[in-house]
């Protein structure tokens, strides 16, 4: 404690009723109140806060024809809102996807983190959605660990047929994020991979994506939603007319 007695000028200061104020600079003013700031806090919480920002900060998400708007909490394609059939945001709840042997909890704030061991995760059955209205499936996610073999692959099920290597599709944009990078994959089942025009013809019973196709990876998916393509691919240019039989003479 300091003590006016100690400093004379101070002490005749104070007995006239007049307290002197010592300016501190702002760089030992700000260093006193961190120092008195850490006395009170437990050492691990401490080294917590320094680091909380940190991979935060190093996030990036990759441009693409698709955006998330938290603001609308919806898709945009190319500027343009996508009507969703089916969305998915993971508040706190895996809404009903499920792995066979994958860790999968919701993750913090929002989304769902899936640490990789089997490559298998499936929505709930009976999403009842016509293919030819809802082509397009988009899966917004953040890889949060490398690894071993990047896939991608979208099967489904439906009334006629259950998951068949015979019917997938391939992101057409945003495959294989690096750790860190926030992506949104975007799958065009109106050209899918193999098996075109099945999910146009079909009603979707239940969608499954393999990320990878091995062990080791880990992921937040943000969203997931099933939607309308707003910009539909124009439809094939007509055969051009055959010309006409030459006149026959009588």
């Amino acid at each position: 404690m300091l003590r006016l007695a100690s400093n004379p000028a101070a002490a005749a200061a104070d007995s006239r009723g007049v307290r002197l104020v010592t300016r501190l600079p702002w760089t030992g003013l700000a260093a006193i109140i961190a120092l008195i700031a850490g006395c009170d806090r437990p050492a691990g919480q401490a080294q917590r806060s320094a680091h909380a920002h940190g991979p935060a900060a190093a996030q990036v998400e990759r441009a693409g024809p698709v955006r998330w708007n938290a603001a609308t909490g919806g898709f945009e394609l190319d500027g343009k809102p996508v009507k969703t059939v089916k969305l998915w945001t993971f508040d706190g709840s895996t809404e009903g996807f499920a792995t066979v042997g994958s860790r999968i909890v919701p993750a913090e704030g929002q989304g769902l983190a899936v640490t990789i061991v089997d490559p298998i995760l499936r929505s709930p059955k009976g999403l009842n959605v016509p293919g030819a209205r809802f082509s397009l499936v988009l899966v917004r996610l953040t890889r949060t660990a490398a690894g071993s073999g990047w896939d991608g692959a979208l099967y489904y099920s439906t009334a006629t047929h259950s998951e068949s290597i015979a019917f997938l599709g391939k992101p057409t944009s945003g495959a294989n994020p690096a750790v860190g990078e926030t992506t949104t994959l975007v799958y065009d089942m109106s050209r899918q991979t193999l098996g075109a025009p099945d999910w146009t013809d079909a009603t979707i019973d239940q969608i499954r994506l393999d990320i990878e196709d091995r062990a080791g990876g880990a992921f937040v998916i943000r969203q997931i939603a099933i939607a309308e393509n707003p910009t539909p691919p124009p439809l094939a240019a007509p055969p051009p007319a055959l010309p006409p039989s030459p006149a026959t003479k009588p």
